[in-house]
C-alpha cells in the first residue's frame, strides 16, 4: 500500500495530440493516491488525445495555463505524444508556467516527448535525465546529459523514455509528491 498524497493538487499540461495514456495512466495514480488532478491547456473546452497516430478519447480542460499559478499546485505532469509537446512548446503561457514550476524547485516529470517543453523553457541545462530516443540531441543541446533508463530522477524531475515506463514513471511521480517541502 503507498502513501496518500491527500490534499495534494497535481497540474497536468497538456493539449491536442497528447499521448492517451501517458495522460490518464499517470493520472489515475494520482487520484489512486488521494491526490487531486486538473488539466491545464492552452485552450478552453477539451483536448483531443491520441493513441499513438490515431484519434483517442477528449478530455475537458479545467483551466487555461494563462490563467494558472505555480503556487497553486504541489507537482506537474508533462504528459508526451508528438504534437502536444510541440504545441506546447510554442505557447508563451504554457513555457512561462513550466519555467515558473521548475523554478519553483516543486516535482515536475515528463515522458516521452514531454521534455521538449522544459527544453524550450530553458530548464535542462546541467540536467540528467532521459525521453524519447529522439530528442536526444535536442536534450544535448539545451546542455543537458541524456540517458537511456526507464526512470531517471534528476533532483526533483522526474523522466521517462515511453508508455511502457508508465508503472516506474507513476511511482516516481508519487515518490516526489510524497516528499516534503524543500527535503
Amino acid at each position: 500500500m503507498t502513501a496518500s498524497i491527500q490534499g495534494k493538487r497535481v497540474a497536468f499540461l497538456a493539449t491536442d495530440g497528447v499521448e492517451e495514456v501517458e495522460y490518464t495512466e499517470p493520472r489515475k495514480a494520482v487520484e489512486s493516491a488521494g491526490g487531486t488532478a486538473e488539466l491545464l491547456s492552452i485552450k478552453p473546452g477539451e483536448i483531443q488525445a491520441v493513441n499513438h497516430m490515431d484519434k483517442a478519447g477528449t478530455y475537458p480542460v479545467d483551466k487555461q495555463v494563462r490563467s494558472a499559478d505555480p503556487d497553486e499546485y504541489d507537482a506537474l505532469v508533462l504528459p508526451g505524444g508528438v504534437a502536444n509537446p510541440d504545441f506546447l512548446r510554442a505557447d508563451p503561457d504554457a513555457v512561462r508556467f513550466v519555467r515558473d514550476f521548475v523554478n519553483s524547485g516543486k516535482p515536475v516529470a515528463a515522458i516521452c516527448h514531454g521534455p521538449w517543453t522544459l527544453v524550450e523553457a530553458g530548464v535542462v541545462d546541467g540536467r540528467t535525465l532521459t525521453s524519447w530516443p529522439s530528442l536526444r540531441t535536442d536534450l544535448a543541446n539545451a546542455g543537458a546529459t541524456w540517458v537511456d533508463e526507464q526512470v531517471y530522477v534528476d533532483g526533483t524531475l522526474v523522466t521517462s523514455r515511453k508508455p511502457d515506463d508508465l508503472p516506474a514513471f507513476c511511482e516516481a511521480l508519487l515518490d516526489q509528491v510524497r516528499q516534503p517541502a524543500n527535503a
